[in-house]
């Protein structure tokens, strides 16, 4: 019996995925139509879009499927090609968060280096060695724990399978802690680099015009502004990641429904992620707002409307 409870679960996740795909979708055409955008760090940006895309239009329909009727509805090498997909993407989306901190960082740490040695061809090799890293390294974790011997062999009641001890470690530090760590300990450097430099700013002002004092409100509010957008980058990114990877390493200890409710929830959080970066790495610029426009409005099927400037 179909009950309004369900009938609502369905028609979030299907807005979810609705709006996770056409976020990052925006994000994509954007990038790859504009030539003004075609800078090494929406690059990344690019390749960020490119797996929270593949989320909502592949892992996105079956997670919040398989969660909503309480069981596996689908074959069992359709659950393969999920296990194996949401590791791939997860691990891509993850580093490519952590290449664009890496690349923030180089920029405001020393930008006559950045400008000369940080090109968009060099960005491209990078994000695609991302992309071949977590394609070998979720590989060699699902063929060790004894994933493609014995997935497709499976009955649907013995799903999911579970990684073993150890390899639930090592996937828990090159996933989880060791790229959230490196995205922490970069940020706190680009808000500290930051500060310095509105400080600089505010100094400046101060020597040029003491008197004005709207001169000294400005670098105030652009420090506060830098410590706000830093802030929500780190607190949704470590809110979306961090209980997933605690409730996967307590799952070895700990078991019962309502622990299961909790795992449950936390990869909904997880995939969540993918349809929160396109709004906090792209709404934040201007130029994605008016490109945004451009495209909706079909503007960028005119001649030339590559060469629009958008910044």
């Amino acid at each position: 019996m179909v009950t309004p409870v369900y009938v609502v679960y369905y028609v979030c996740a299907v807005l979810v995925i609705i709006t996770t795909v056409f976020g990052n979708l925006l994000v994509i055409i954007s990038v790859c139509h504009f030539r003004q955008l075609h800078t090494p760090t929406n690059v990344l940006l690019l390749s960020l879009a490119v797996a929270d895309l593949l989320v909502g239009l592949f892992v996105m329909p079956l997670e919040f499927t398989w969660l909503i009727e309480s069981c596996w509805v689908f074959d069992v090498s359709v659950f393969a090609f999920l296990f194996f997909f949401s590791f791939q993407l997860t691990c891509a989306s993850v580093h490519n968060v952590v290449l664009i901190a890496v690349d923030r960082y180089l920029a405001l740490s020393n930008p006559f280096m950045y400008t000369k040695q940080i090109t968009v061809k060099l960005s491209v090799i990078v994000a695609l060695l991302n992309w071949l890293f977590a394609s070998s390294y979720n590989f060699t974790l699902l063929y060790c724990n004894g994933f493609f011997t014995h997935a497709l062999t499976l009955c649907p009641s013995e799903l999911p399978i579970f990684m073993n001890e150890v390899w639930s470690w090592v996937d828990f530090v090159i996933v989880f802690a060791l790229p959230c760590s490196m995205m922490f300990v970069l940020y706190l450097k680009i808000f500290a680099i930051a500060r310095k430099h509105a400080i600089a700013i505010r100094a400046a002002n101060a020597q040029g015009n003491p008197n004005n004092r709207q001169a000294h409100n400005v670098p105030k509010r652009s420090e506060r502004k830098a410590a706000k957008v830093l802030g929500i980058l780190v607190c949704v990114f470590l809110c979306c990641v961090v209980p997933y990877y605690a409730a996967s390493l307590l799952a070895e200890f700990v078991s019962g429904d309502i622990f299961d409710y909790v795992l449950n929830g936390t990869s909904v959080m997880l995939y969540l992620n993918s349809l929160l970066n396109p709004i906090i790495y792209a709404l934040f610029y201007p130029w994605f707002q008016k490109s945004m426009k451009l495209i909706l409005r079909c503007h960028i099927c005119t001649p030339e409307s590559s060469l629009v400037q958008l910044k």
